[in-house]
């Protein structure tokens, strides 16, 4: 099921321009860590792909360190996928602990983060979480760390499930971004508007969404991906596949976290007008669409999420050549 919200000439973003204005130049005087670090919590006992697919597809767009948080038994997996991450097993679900150790875990768990939190650029919520409540309590107060830092977030995946049932987490915080699917935003349109979707009148219907939570940025997938912060719209319809394999939503979540990452440098430095949080959603979206494109000319039908992630880094050389 995809969004049938139209795009028009009037919504589409300029995706290309977005991509070029806000990619940081390679050059040799700059130190590792300056093009980005990025964080990804989730990973559990039956989730070790999306992870491992966001904090990756991180590290192949440009940002220097990708770190992933994730549970025990998750870590060593993860760990094998690839060297270049750096894996931290610090967080529990239930099954492992005794009620009577909870407090004391939960305690070691933001510590643990604590020393790590202010070193992020953004931080990636949910790929791969699962539903423990344990660990969702736990995540629950990572969150809460991250918004006390001023870090940004992504959130996808059962992060969503979690913050659907807890807005608190991220209502009033522009510095977080929500990447419904299509059930995904109808269970939130569901919470925050008390209503059903409604792609006749969709373009103000994510906008009230965005404002009702506060003003966070909403970045709902579909056929079209739309980008609202609650102030404004707008749309990215370039590029795109018909395959639609598991995963690419990973892809996209550790995207976004790099190129908001990057837009608020620009930002920083006065070169960028446009919200930080919808640059980075535009630019997320149209890289992993061209990368999904490239992967699907070579494979057709038996495109998966390695094959897209092989074709990120072309896909930024092709817009923005070095």
């Amino acid at each position: 099921m995809q969004s049938v919200m139209s795009s028009g000439p009037s919504l589409e973003a300029d995706s290309v321009s977005i991509l070029r204005s806000i990619i940081p130049a390679l050059e040799s005087t700059k130190h590792k860590g300056q093009a980005g670090k990025v964080a990804v919590v989730g990973g559990c006992r039956e989730y070790t792909g999306a992870p491992y697919f966001s904090a990756i597809s991180a590290l192949k767009i440009g940002a220097d360190l990708s770190h992933v948080f994730c549970t025990k038994d998750a870590a060593p997996v993860i760990k094998s996928y690839s060297p270049e991450l750096i894996v931290h097993p610090i967080l529990e679900e239930s099954y492992s602990i005794r009620d009577e150790e909870k407090s004391l875990i939960s305690a070691k768990v933001i510590a643990e983060v604590e020393k790590w939190m202010e070193r992020f650029d953004c931080l990636v919520v949910g790929p791969g979480l699962g539903r423990d409540p344990f660990l969702l309590d736990c995540v629950s107060n990572i969150m809460k760390h991250a918004r006390e830092c001023n870090v940004p977030m992504v959130i996808d995946g059962d992060g969503l499930y979690l913050v659907t049932n807890c807005l608190d987490l991220v209502s009033g915080y522009p510095l977080a971004v929500l990447t419904p699917n299509v059930n995904e935003y109808k269970r939130l349109v569901q919470k925050v508007l008390n209503s059903e979707v409604n792609d006749q009148n969709g373009t103000d219907q994510l906008l009230a969404l965005a404002k009702g939570i506060g003003g966070v940025t909403i970045l709902r997938k579909g056929n079209s991906d739309f980008v609202s912060d609650g102030k404004t719209a707008c749309a990215v319809s370039i590029y795109g596949s018909p395959r639609r394999c598991g995963g690419q939503g990973d892809i996209l979540s550790g995207s976004v976290a790099v190129f908001l990452s990057w837009a608020r440098q620009c930002a920083a430095k006065g070169e960028v007008s446009m919200n930080p949080t919808i640059l980075g959603c535009v630019a997320g979206s149209a890289l992993l669409r061209k990368a999904s494109s490239l992967a699907f000319e070579s494979k057709k039908r038996s495109t998966l999420t390695g094959d897209i992630i092989e074709c990120l880094g072309r896909s930024l050389q092709e817009i923005c050549p070095v």
